[in-house]
């Protein structure tokens, strides 16, 4: 078995708290320090629990030419467009988004808190790509200087790692709708279609 399990470290809130307490440091640096401390308490919490550790545990900060290039595929054939800095997903180009939820994009959209941003096609269209400022975390890319979308870092660790497809995908039950639909449209549009994960396991709460 390859178990593959990613470290998001590139997120708002921590960016946020990194440009807190960067001082004259590398911005980045202090995002490390912080991600490093928060994933030795769960790595002590796990182990206390008798889980095995992953095989692999790629950063999202060390993938993002990885994310560019999927992005860049999925600009390439249609499924997602640029709009003042940022590059999105147009939900409406896959015709069975919404079949891990089981629920219809209407639905989706009725019952959705979504950001509807000016620039947005469609009200459920989701970000790849967004600009960041001088103080943000932020890197090179076809669309100016800026920071991947929480989904597509997802898409692009688990491509890297297993592959196009593979077989089980687990996750907190909170993430099936969007994260995880969105994981399954923009990776199954990346790769022509090629279906994403066999199974899905999503554990409740304690």
């Amino acid at each position: 078995v390859t178990y593959v399990r990613n470290i998001t470290d590139i997120d708002d809130k921590i960016n946020a708290r990194a440009v807190e307490r960067r001082g004259n440091r590398d911005v980045l640096e202090v995002v490390r320090e912080l991600t490093e401390e928060t994933y030795r308490i769960y790595n002590e919490d796990i182990a206390a629990l008798g889980c095995l550790p992953p095989t692999k545990t790629p950063r999202a900060t060390e993938h993002v030419k990885q994310m560019i290039a999927m992005i860049a595929t999925l600009v390439a054939n249609g499924h997602a467009y640029e709009a003042q800095g940022h590059v999105l997903f147009d939900v409406s180009s896959k015709a069975d988004y919404g079949k891990l939820a089981r629920r219809s994009l209407d639905d989706m959209i009725a019952g959705a808190r979504v950001d509807v941003a000016p620039y947005k096609k469609g009200a459920m269209d989701f970000v790849l790509w967004k600009p960041s400022d001088e103080k943000t975390p932020g890197w090179d890319s076809p669309w100016g200087r800026g920071r991947p979308g929480w989904h597509i870092e997802c898409s692009a660790m688990s491509s890297e790692y297993l592959g196009t497809h593979f077989d089980i995908h687990g996750g907190g039950i909170d993430l099936i709708c969007p994260h995880h639909e969105n994981e399954v449209a923009q990776s199954e549009c990346a790769h022509g279609g090629e279906h994403f994960a066999h199974v899905w396991v999503h554990n409740g709460f304690l």
